[in-house]
C-alpha cells in the first residue's frame, strides 16, 4: 500500500492553490432552494417529451462539433448579436471567464472588477496569477467612476470585469458612469467585459452597442433563463478578440448533450421568456413585501434575486439565515463577505408558492432573532 506523503503535496501544489478552499455548494436536499438564482420553472411537459426524443437522437459515441457552429448561428440570430461580431462558447460562463485571464496573463499583470462583485472574477484572476484590481463600489452599490478610472490609469489592467446588472447587489449601474469607465478603459489599454448573466431580467444591455468599441465585449449565460443544468456561455464581440480566446479554449469544451438542449430551447424561447417575465412580476411583489417586514431593508434589484439588509446587531443576519434553514429554507449569507454586505443575505425571485413560503419563515426567524 502506498503511503500517503503530504510533503510532495506541498512541493508539486502551489502554495496560493493550497491555501484555498474548494467551492462550496450546500446540500439543498429537502430545502426550499433558493440560494443559487435559479430559475425554478421547468420546460413544459410537452416540450420536455419532445427534448428527450431529440437528445436520445444525439450521436453520444461522437465528439460533438468543435466549434458548434448551428448553435452559434441561432445564438446570433436569437440575441440579435449586432452583424460583424461573433460569438464564442464556453461550458458556462465561467470557463469564459477563466479563458480571458488566461489569454492575457502576463508577468506582473492585473484585472480590475468593481467590489463585491460575481466571484468567479477574482478566482480566475488570481488562478492565471495576476494581480486582482477590486475597486469598492460607493455604499449605495453604485459604481465609484473616479476610484475606477484612477485604478485604470495606475494599474492599465489587461481586463476589467463588469457585471451589469452587478452580483450579488442586484443592481444595474449607470450607463452613463459604464460607459464612462468604457472610455478611460480604452486610453488604458484595457479590455472591457460585460457580463450580462440577469440579462433576461433586466431593462439595459450593451450588447447592441458593441460596434461603437473596439474594446469591448459581453458575457452573456444562459443558467439563469431556466438553463443552469446545461452549463452554457457565450461572448460575443469582434472575431479578432475571439479568435485569439479560442486559442486556450479546451477542444469539445461544449458537449453534444448541451448543444442540442440549447438549440432546442431557442426554438422554444418564447417559453423561457414568458417565464422570465412572471419572475420579474414577482420580484416586485416580493421586494414589496420584504419592505413591510420590520427589521428587513431589501434593496432595488434588476436581476432574478434581491439582495436584503438584516438591521439588528452584528451577527444577526447569520442568525436569521440559520434560522432559515431550520424552517427548510435555503438562501445566501453574504453577512460575512465584503465589509459592503455587511448584514446582508441574498434571496432567489421563485414561484409565488416558494416566495410565500420564504417570506413566512423569514417573518418568524426575524421575530425569533431579533426580538428582545
Amino acid at each position: 500500500m502506498t503511503t500517503f506523503a503530504p510533503s510532495l503535496i506541498d512541493t508539486v501544489i502551489r502554495a496560493d492553490v493550497r491555501a484555498m478552499h474548494a467551492y462550496a455548494v450546500p446540500d439543498a436536499r429537502g430545502f426550499v432552494k433558493l440560494d443559487a438564482m435559479e430559475n425554478p420553472f421547468e420546460l413544459p411537459v410537452d416540450l420536455r417529451d419532445e427534448l428527450g426524443r431529440r437528445l436520445a437522437a444525439t450521436a453520444l459515441n461522437r465528439y460533438p462539433p468543435p466549434r458548434a457552429d448551428a448553435l452559434r448561428a441561432k445564438l446570433r440570430e436569437a440575441m440579435q448579436v449586432p452583424d460583424g461580431c461573433d460569438v464564442l462558447l464556453g461550458n458556462g460562463s465561467d470557463e469564459l471567464i477563466a479563458l480571458a485571464c488566461i489569454a492575457t496573463a502576463r508577468e506582473h499583470g492585473s484585472v480590475l472588477s468593481p467590489v463585491p462583485g460575481f466571484a468567479m472574477f477574482e478566482l480566475s484572476t488570481r488562478l492565471a496569477r495576476l494581480e486582482h484590481v477590486g475597486v469598492p463600489l460607493r455604499a449605495n452599490f453604485s459604481l465609484d467612476v473616479d476610484a475606477t478610472i484612477g485604478a485604470l490609469r495606475a494599474k492599465r489592467p489587461a481586463v476589467a470585469f463588469i457585471a451589469y446588472p452587478n452580483n450579488p447587489t442586484g443592481n444595474l449601474f449607470d450607463r452613463t458612469d459604464v460607459e464612462s469607465v468604457i472610455a478611460a478603459a480604452r486610453h488604458s489599454g484595457t479590455l472591457v467585459i460585460v457580463d450580462e448573466a440577469y440579462r433576461a431580467f433586466a431593462p439595459d444591455t450593451f450588447l447592441a452597442d458593441l460596434p461603437r468599441y473596439d474594446h469591448v465585449l459581453v458575457l452573456r449565460t444562459v443558467s439563469k433563463s431556466g438553463l443552469a443544468g446545461v452549463r452554457l456561455g457565450y461572448l460575443c464581440g469582434p472575431p479578432a478578440w475571439l479568435q485569439q480566446f479560442d486559442k486556450v479554449r479546451p477542444p469539445y469544451n461544449v458537449n453534444t448533450l448541451t448543444q442540442c438542449a440549447v438549440e432546442f430551447a431557442l426554438d422554444h424561447a418564447d417559453v423561457l421568456d414568458a417565464q422570465a417575465a412572471v419572475l420579474k412580476h414577482e420580484r416586485a411583489t416580493l421586494g414589496d413585501a420584504l419592505r413591510r417586514l420590520d427589521g428587513i431593508v431589501p434593496y432595488p434589484s434588476d436581476a432574478n434575486f434581491i439582495l436584503f439588509r438584516v438591521d439588528g446587531p452584528d451577527g444577526a443576519a447569520t442568525r436569521v439565515f440559520e434560522a432559515l434553514k431550520r424552517r427548510r429554507v435555503l438562501i445566501k449569507d453574504l453577512s460575512r463577505g465584503h465589509p459592503l454586505c455587511a448584514g446582508t443575505l441574498r434571496v432567489t425571485v421563485s414561484t409565488p408558492d416558494e416566495n410565500a413560503l420564504f417570506l413566512a419563515a423569514l417573518a418568524s426567524s426575524v421575530h425569533e432573532v431579533l426580538s428582545p
